[in-house]
């Protein structure tokens, strides 16, 4: 288990530092290139989501598969999410260059912000199809367990885009200074440093060598067992990302200072949020391989002990980052408005966090153990009515502003964690895991 959890918060680490970076030196030009910088990765964000439909899923098949000991079956599911993705992520890459402008509207991005963000999701919508192939990718690698490995594809291309992003946007030594833009074609050219260190990591560690016809073939049986798991997974997180994308849209109404806070406080609740998020990862890992072996019992008592020790985790390091509100948000803005409005925020954090693991870790657990479906259909209502209803009517018709919309998150992470948390405990997950373990014995039997 820490053998997966440590080389996960690394990667996470590094994806965050990198964000934090991008959003400084955005900030350093003014706080509407900031939040110019923010809104547009809510967009790609939003866009990225239509990836998550088989997202979702190949880890969790391809654990299952490998816990079964069907290491062929794992490698046809791999070929088979890369010509998936090559679709997916070509569709999120039109989309972002076609409709900037009027996603960005749909926001309320406020009028002096526009002209920034407008550009800027244009020159992110190549590295959005990359993108999608090296999180596929990364994916099959993990469900390997090889994490190390895809640590340090990350930290090569993480390194590769701040080395090209500073001279690219300030125009360092004789370029031309791009802005935003220059940030923009840095991503898209470390994500393909990033594809082909995946190619040569994949061909060496797992003996995959992807033919021509892999990057568009979608085959059927391969993808529909991922997409078995991977729908109601994106449905859940596409009602989420909606109902998020409401509370954007709430302090974008608020005003470019409100949107530039609720951007910065989100930057440093990535990284209170990341020894959750590995764990999450980490027991779907973990459990897709237990389901696949017929270890019921055991997966049981594991995603218990992580998420025990992952609540105590997250409020430890929510009020850390509430005790250093300050100087964390000092990065960003010397605003005092700012800085004492993303204060409120982040000891409101405390609150949100311990709430917000309950969801990391047992919605990643139940999807491994092939209940995909209750997560969505249990928390859909939470989502539109907490989080969306709860951040406009607390933010914009009470009044309460971003503490309002902070409220909101705290409720609706509360309410769905502990609906995951009763149908863990209450064992309902066990006919579903069960139902999973019985479609992959035969295949056990005719490889055996």
């Amino acid at each position: 288990m820490h053998a997966l959890v440590w080389p996960l918060l690394a990667e996470l680490g590094l994806a965050m530092a990198i964000s934090l970076a991008g959003t400084a030196l955005a900030a350093r030009s003014s706080d509407a290139a900031g939040a110019a910088f923010a809104i547009t990765s809510q967009v790609t964000a939003m866009l990225f989501l239509l990836f998550r439909i088989i997202g979702a899923g190949v880890s969790v098949v391809v654990t299952q598969k490998l816990g079964a000991q069907q290491h062929d079956a794992a490698q046809r599911v791999a070929r088979a999410v890369v010509g998936a993705s090559s679709w997916l992520g070509g569709i999120s890459a039109l989309l972002g260059w076609l409709a900037a402008e009027p996603l960005l509207r749909l926001l309320n991005t406020p009028a002096e912000v526009l002209p920034l963000a407008v550009p800027l999701l244009k020159a992110l919508a190549l590295a959005m199809l990359f993108d999608a192939w090296n999180a596929a990718m990364a994916s099959v690698m993990r469900a390997h367990l090889r994490t190390r490995d895809t640590l340090l594809v990350l930290v090569a291309m993480h390194v590769c885009h701040l080395a090209l992003a500073l001279p690219l946007m300030f125009g360092w030594g004789g370029l031309p200074s791009m802005g935003l833009p220059g940030y923009a074609l840095a991503l898209t050219l470390s994500r393909m440093l990033g594809l082909m260190m995946h190619l040569i990591v994949w061909q060496r560690q797992l003996g995959i060598r992807l033919l021509p016809h892999d990057w568009w073939r979608l085959p059927r049986a391969e993808l529909a067992a991922v997409l078995h798991i991977g729908l109601p997974g994106a449905a859940e997180n596409i009602a989420w990302r909606l109902a998020f994308m409401v509370s954007v849209a709430t302090a974008a109404q608020l005003g470019a200072t409100a949107l530039a806070t609720q951007a910065y406080v989100l930057q440093v609740m990535a990284g209170v949020m990341m020894f959750s998020i590995a764990s999450g990862l980490t027991v779907e890992i973990m459990v897709g391989y237990l389901i696949g072996a017929g270890r019921l019992r055991e997966a049981h008592q594991l995603v218990k002990r992580t998420l025990l020790r992952g609540a105590l985790v997250a409020l430890l390091i929510a009020a850390l980052a509430a005790l250093a509100a300050r100087p964390l948000l000092g990065w960003f803005s010397s605003d005092p408005a700012i800085l004492s409005g993303g204060t409120i925020l982040l000891w409101l954090t405390v609150l949100l966090e311990p709430g917000r693991t309950f969801n990391l870790v047992v919605i990643n657990a139940l999807r491994a153990a092939g209940d995909a479906r209750f997560p969505l259909l249990a928390g859909a209502l939470s989502m539109l009515l907490v989080l969306a209803g709860g951040s406009w009517l607390l933010g914009v018709v009470l009044g309460w502003g971003l503490p309002g919309v902070w409220l909101a998150y705290a409720a609706d992470e509360w309410i769905r964690g502990l609906i995951m948390w009763r149908r863990w405990q209450t064992l309902a997950w066990v006919p579903h895991a069960r139902q999973a373990r019985k479609q992959l014995v035969p295949l056990v039997v005719l490889e055996g």
